[in-house]
């Protein structure tokens, strides 16, 4: 996909927030080999390695409009790759760290256990994900494009979130030899005043890969369509989006 680093920046301190969530749980070492899977602009990775006790840190993105920005961080290394080059080549790690990811990625029954097979004995798994059938603007977006003219002009494409429940993901890390498993999901309440500000919040994320699927005539019926219908939804300004993610952590 094509992300667009300043539309996504535009909301990034909501996005930072499950990040510093997520670093919370980390039991720092010295010298730690650091992976984070899906790193972006580098922003958030960098802010990791600052965390850490004298790490090694790699950042892999499929994007190279956002590994673009990350030039000025020097004390990591990044490359261009997806996920799942990543997981399938031999190197280990001792701290697997993935925030707002791997929900691109299928298949989440075979690919948890796949990055669990990179982690060094005693080694730590991190990942903060978007409930996206949880959360009402995928839900919309989820039923606008399953409506003409989109359903044609997307060629009956949609993405179906492949997000498991909290239950699974448990028992995905217990049966690959996770120990002190910690999963949960929390609400991070995001305060609109105006139905544009909701659009352009899910404009830099969930929206992308049906926006590049589309000419420019049916973009803009899209986001004029989906503008009434969020309108429908929230009804009184300001409002509260509350925008839920799931969070876990295991050592192995």
């Amino acid at each position: 996909m094509a992300w667009n680093p300043e539309k996504y920046d535009e909301f990034k301190l909501v996005r930072f927030k499950p990040f510093f969530d997520l670093v919370e749980l980390i039991r720092d070492k010295s010298n730690m080999k650091t992976l984070d899977l899906g790193c972006g602009t580098g922003e958030l990775t960098n802010m990791l390695a600052e965390r850490l006790q004298t790490p090694t840190v790699k950042g892999i993105d499929s994007s190279k409009e956002m590994l673009e920005k990350a030039a000025p961080f020097k004390n990591i290394t990044f490359e261009h790759k997806t996920i799942e080059e990543q997981v399938d080549n031999a190197e280990r790690w001792d701290l697997i760290f993935s925030n707002a990811a791997i929900q691109w990625v299928d298949n989440h029954q075979t690919l948890l256990p796949k990055i669990i097979t990179n982690l060094n004995k005693g080694g730590q798994l991190l990942v903060q994900m978007p409930v996206q059938d949880d959360n009402l603007l995928n839900q919309i977006l989820l039923d606008l494009v399953q409506e003409e003219p989109f359903y044609s002009a997307l060629n009956g494409w949609k993405r179906v979130s492949p997000l498991l429940s909290m239950d699974e993901y448990a028992q995905i890390l217990f049966e690959n030899g996770g120990q002190d498993i910690n999963i949960f999901m929390k609400v991070y309440p995001i305060i609109a005043n105006t139905t544009d500000e909701l659009y352009e919040f899910i404009s830099g994320s969930a929206l992308v890969p049906y926006l590049e699927r589309l000419d420019t005539e049916t973009k803009n019926q899209l986001a004029l369509v989906f503008k009434h219908r969020i309108a429908l939804k929230f009804k009184k300004m300001p409002a509260l989006y509350a925008f839920k993610r799931i969070i876990f952590y295991a050592s192995f």
